[in-house]
């Protein structure tokens, strides 16, 4: 790549940032080592404003934290490093994309019956509950064990006592269980349900989940590029 000397505010200029942050940037060895002028002012090349854009991609696809430790991976020279961070955060990807359609297939399953209906104010105990379901007592507590279900205890007579939000995740896990899924398969759609605020707001979630999930791969394609293109014109490693 040519020598092309670039002063620290052309690298800024491009990405909308300062100068000092360019040079901090520098510093956290996000951008690799510059060669200094007699007088100590930092001389950058294109290899530098490279380096800046593969920075930016990876931040939206990988975060900043793990774009940070790619840079300083492949600045310094441990590549292996730094490719088994993106194909972590790949791997990630796909975790969350099957979840999502677990989430998903669930939420089909429980839309295919009569949806439990809202519980009402007030609380209740594992007697009263399990009995308006017809299950056994020790069935909540086998739930509970599970993290399904954290009803918290009255402090006076250490009874369990499960709200209205622990109904509902109670009715859920019971229509889903019925439905043949599994305590794991479970626990996802019930923490979404949580996040959601319920289930009806779940599905809402679900499609911002399902667009932010597309962008981010998006991302991770158009920063694969640019860190292909870094990698390619990186001058080779010291014998």
């Amino acid at each position: 790549m040519p020598r092309e000397r670039l002063r620290p505010v052309d690298l800024a200029r491009g990405h909308g940032l300062s100068t000092q942050a360019v040079r901090n940037y520098e510093d956290a060895g996000i951008l690799p080592p510059a060669d200094r002028t007699p007088n100590g002012y930092r001389i950058y090349t294109p290899l530098h404003a490279q380096a800046l854009r593969v920075f930016a991609a990876l931040v939206p696809a990988h975060g900043h934290h793990t774009a940070t430790a790619i840079m300083r991976a492949v600045n310094q020279d441990a590549v292996q490093d730094a490719l088994m961070l993106v194909d972590e955060s790949h791997a990630q990807l796909l975790q969350d994309r099957h979840t999502l359609l677990a989430v998903e297939t669930a939420l089909r399953d429980l839309t295919t019956e009569e949806l439990p209906a809202p519980a009402q104010g007030g609380v209740t105990f594992v007697g009263p509950l399990a009995r308006r379901l017809g299950i056994r007592p020790a069935t909540l507590r086998k739930w509970e064990r599970a993290g399904l279900v954290n009803p918290h205890r009255d402090p006076k007579t250490g009874y369990r006592v499960y709200t209205p939000g622990d109904v509902r995740d109670v009715q859920l896990t019971h229509q889903l269980r019925r439905g043949g899924y599994l305590l794991r398969q479970i626990a996802p759609l019930l923490e979404q349900v949580r996040a959601a605020g319920g289930v009806g707001p779940l599905e809402t979630a679900l499609t911002a989940w399902r667009d932010r999930l597309t962008t981010r791969s998006v991302a991770m394609l158009a920063a694969a590029g640019e860190l292909h293109t870094y990698l390619a014109q990186r001058p080779p490693a010291p014998n």
